[in-house]
């Protein structure tokens, strides 16, 4: 199973992204996910990994992949949570049910 993986930063004046990054973990920590933080602050070529990933020339932190696969980023997620979907929009219901199948058979 791929692994969530969230790129965020360590070094930033915003206090709205790191409101944001907090909320993303709190989200995925209560949910009991694994994953696996990216530090964009370390390099400018992980910053640039993330936008490229995410198709946004000016994406910010946080943003939520599911292995390549682009999930969102903290707005997405957040609707998610509101509309309790947040397997759903990290693309891990599919793997559920998969695993379940095999079980069962």
């Amino acid at each position: 199973m791929a692994a969530i993986r969230v790129y965020y930063t360590s070094v930033t004046g915003s206090r709205e992204v790191k409101q944001r990054q907090s909320e993303v973990l709190r989200i995925l920590d209560g949910n009991h996910m694994k994953y696996q933080l990216v530090d964009v602050s370390v390099s400018e070529s992980l910053l640039q990994e993330m936008r490229d990933k995410a198709g946004k020339a000016d994406a910010i932190p946080p943003q939520i992949f599911n292995g390549e696969e682009y999930c969102g980023d903290f707005e997405m997620l957040y609707e998610a949570t509101e509309n309790e979907e947040v397997k759903k929009f990290l693309k891990v219901a599919a793997v559920d049910r998969m695993a379940k199948n095999q079980a069962t058979v």
